[in-house]
């Protein structure tokens, strides 16, 4: 069957309240599917996205489609909605909610076109099961996701998202190809704060690509050899989405490049979306230009 896409986005389209420490809150639409995919979008790659929320609210899809994005919308009761509190100076310090959700995924959801990769681009533990991933490895994919789709678990009465061990954390990293986390999460599933050392024990669940995120850059852990890179953001007032970011822009540059190369390409465009909130409307050549600033 033909490919009709280099990489594909599932996950929620929701919308984000967002109270910046010392800022105001607002409302915006957003997610990690929504993060990621623009990313993606200026890579030259193509890209689609596969997102559940409710009919009423597909207008908030445009943006992906204006960006040549190819979208596949799936109806859910409702659209998510999610509360990001910064209580602290410390980016990643925050206190989560999910007021609501659009449901799991599954299998039938996915469009008859295939893509090369397939990301798994979750906000909580209520969009994906081992029972879907495990449809779609099958499919022949190469398959990636974000451990905060598993570490971030919804209590059920006060909708608090609580960070969390995940019992079968080892079983699904073992059906990736590659892993995302941040430096919380890592510490969590792992025991280890050092991004080395956290990074091999999740490689040893049998992923061979792992990424880590934290406030200052990102590591990259490929077969065995470390990578890092520092951040050059100004500004983090568009910290929402650093994670979704960071890694859609490896993915798609590490299709063609190899990891240091595609590393750079991350840290660098990261930057430039965590100067501006929202997700990333750059262009290629403002990443490039700051991959050379970034290396005087």
């Amino acid at each position: 069957m033909e490919i009709e896409h280099d990489v594909m986005f599932v996950g929620h389209m929701c919308y984000d309240e967002i109270t910046p420490y010392k800022g105001t809150m607002y409302v915006a639409p957003g997610s990690a599917v929504l993060c990621g995919a623009m990313a993606a979008a200026c890579t030259g790659k193509r890209i689609a996205a596969v997102l559940r929320l409710a009919p009423a609210d597909d207008a908030i899809l445009d943006p992906m489609r204006d960006a040549g994005i190819r979208v596949f919308p799936v109806p859910a009761s409702d659209t998510t909605y999610s509360r990001v509190i910064h209580p602290s100076a410390n980016v990643d310090e925050r206190v989560l909610a999910l007021v609501r959700d659009a449901g799991f995924f599954g299998i039938g959801d996915m469009p008859a076109e295939r893509a090369s990769y397939v990301h798994l681009a979750g906000i909580s533990d209520h969009e994906f099961n081992l029972e879907f991933m495990r449809a779609l490895k099958a499919s022949g994919v190469s398959l990636s996701t974000d451990m905060q789709s598993f570490v971030r678990q919804v209590n059920p009465v006060t909708r608090e998202i609580m960070f969390r061990d995940v019992p079968d954390k080892q079983v699904i990293t073992a059906l990736l190809d590659k892993v995302k986390l941040d430096v919380v999460e890592a510490e969590l599933l792992t025991g280890e704060s050092d991004l080395g050392k956290a990074a091999a024990i999740v490689a040893s669940w049998g992923c061979p690509e792992v990424l880590i995120t934290r406030a200052d850059g990102v590591l990259a852990r490929v077969n065995g050899i470390e990578y890092f890179e520092k951040f050059s953001n100004r500004s983090v007032v568009g910290r929402t989405g650093r994670g979704d970011t960071t890694f859609a822009a490896y993915l798609c540059r590490r299709i063609d490049h190899q990891p240091r190369e595609a590393l750079k390409f991350a840290a660098a465009l990261v930057s430039l979306k965590m100067e501006t909130p929202g997700p990333f409307r750059g262009t290629l050549q403002d990443v490039l230009e700051r991959m050379r600033d970034s290396a005087v």
